[in-house]
């Protein structure tokens, strides 16, 4: 017996320590079809939907309950697990705000956000020897297809946190957008 609700939606679960519109930025339904490789027309047969149902969860325009993202893993062989992890410091949900920007430029323009992002990393690298595991693990990040990379980039876990604070993304966000990313960040924090 589940002791979340079939009502349940993601954006319930992780409300404590993040806002429902990071949720949509994850976008679980497009991230389960990259994952697999399928078409929405497959995975909705597969799941005993319709197609255009899978759209209006991929668009926003439908949320899915925690029930239905289960049914839809499992009609592609996946697990839905849902983990616990510490409350976010400020300054972990102000990594997150400058990533959601930075993740709606790759989705967006993938191409150059990368290009620019390869070229840090590899700055980072020649400036700070040391870190050859950590530019490793990014490099190994850069490498996947952009939906599983903006997943990570918006992960709300402690290894994701830890991944945000020596990102390569930091050329990607002219200072004016910076600027008004923290003006935002600012606002929504003393509310």
């Amino acid at each position: 017996m589940s002791l979340l609700s079939h009502r349940t939606t993601f954006a319930d679960l992780l409300t404590e320590y993040i806002r429902s519109d990071i949720i949509a930025s994850m976008n679980v339904v497009r991230l389960l079809r990259s994952q697999s490789g399928v078409t929405q027309q497959t995975l909705a047969e597969r799941a005993g939907t319709s197609q255009p149902t899978i759209a209006l969860y991929e668009s926003g325009g439908k949320s899915p309950t925690v029930a239905t993202v289960q049914r839809l893993a499992a009609a592609l062989g996946l697990e839905l697990v849902v983990t616990y992890t510490p409350r976010m410091t400020r300054e972990d949900r102000r990594s997150l705000a400058y990533h959601r920007v930075v993740a709606e430029k790759l989705r967006r323009d993938p191409v150059v956000g990368l290009k620019r992002a390869k070229e840090t990393l590899e700055k980072m690298h020649r400036e700070h020897p040391g870190t050859e595991a950590l530019c490793k693990r990014w490099r190994m990040w850069l490498a996947l297809p952009t939906e599983e990379l903006l997943a990570r980039l918006l992960d709300p876990g402690v290894p994701a946190r830890e991944m945000r604070q020596v990102t390569p993304f930091a050329g990607v966000l002219t200072p004016k957008e910076r600027a008004q990313i923290l003006r935002q960040f600012r606002k929504e924090s003393a509310a």
